[in-house]
């Protein structure tokens, strides 16, 4: 079984995570290590870290991964923007070290009206600059398939395969499919053969060995719409047949797969947790 889970708060300290990642029943979770809207926030504390590392020891989830500030764009033209996010991302590497976190999630990257292709070579430039300033971190850096809004690249496999060939210390860098962001992006993964043939491209164009983990989200906009807008499961304009093909997926088996559905209170979590393992073993959902 994949190590299913959910973003997780760390209201009061990053050590109160794990808890609650055990009170919804999580076999993995997610966190923020700092606050994600904040250039210069507030850092944990040795404590806190070690604090961190005592409670995934002891508590349900086996494994956790951070989410990089949404305010990064290791990809932009802007020189003092792109200078500000690949020391806020040396930070948050910093973090992830501190509290042992296996995995640092991020979006690539907008390319602000300066094209692709330059955006791309940038965040390979941006990732191979911060490896160079932290040779010893042994986080995995995950690029995010993205929907494609406004002027974010990532949205196509294309993009997230040169991003990897370009930089020097590709053994640190994985990714991490979103449902929501590749349904959006034009994958039509609602049926078992969309599921099939979008991991066959993904297959020919990446590679699944760099498929490190998934985030899992219902949508609230079409296929191909390009806008990044998350639902939660069953609710949206995915199918549970997506749902089911991810869960009964045996090339996927133990990787962690992560909700950020919606929620009105952790417990929505937990039961969003019990029906993706209801569909492991059962029979194909007719939507």
């Amino acid at each position: 079984m994949s190590l299913l889970g959910a973003h997780v708060s760390v209201a009061g300290g990053v050590e109160n995570a794990p808890e609650r990642g055990t009170k919804i029943g999580a076999d993995a979770i997610q966190i923020f290590t700092a606050n994600q809207n904040q250039w210069f926030p507030k850092e944990p504390q040795e404590e806190n870290a070690l604090g961190y590392q005592m409670a995934m020891k002891k508590e349900q989830p086996q494994m956790s991964i951070s989410h990089a500030s949404y305010l990064l764009n290791m990809g932009s033209p802007d020189e003092k923007k792109l200078n500000m996010s690949r020391q806020a991302f040396l930070k948050e590497l910093d973090r992830c070290d501190a509290c042992a976190v296996e995995y640092v999630v991020f979006h690539p990257g907008s390319h602000m009206n300066s094209g692709e292709k330059e955006c791309i070579n940038r965040i390979a430039e941006s990732l191979n600059y911060c490896f160079s300033e932290r040779p010893d971190s042994t986080v995995k850096v995950l690029l995010e398939n993205t929907a494609g809004q406004g002027t974010n690249v990532g949205y196509r496999f294309e993009h997230l395969k040169d991003i990897i060939e370009s930089v020097k210390f590709s053994n640190r860098l994985g990714i991490c499919f979103d449902t929501q962001h590749g349904f959006a992006s034009g994958y039509d993964i609602r049926s078992e053969s969309g599921w099939l043939d979008t991991f066959e491209k993904f297959s020919d164009i990446v590679g699944l060995e760099w498929l490190k983990a998934f985030h899992i989200n219902d949508s609230k906009k079409e296929l191909g719409s390009r806008v990044d807008r998350h639902e939660k499961i069953g609710k949206g304009l995915l199918t549970m047949e997506t749902f089911w093909c991810l869960i009964n997926d045996e090339r996927f088996e133990g990787i962690p797969m992560l909700l950020e559905t919606p929620v009105d209170n952790p417990s929505d979590y937990s039961n969003e947790i019990k029906l993706l393992r209801s569909l492991k073993g059962s029979k194909k959902p007719k939507d």
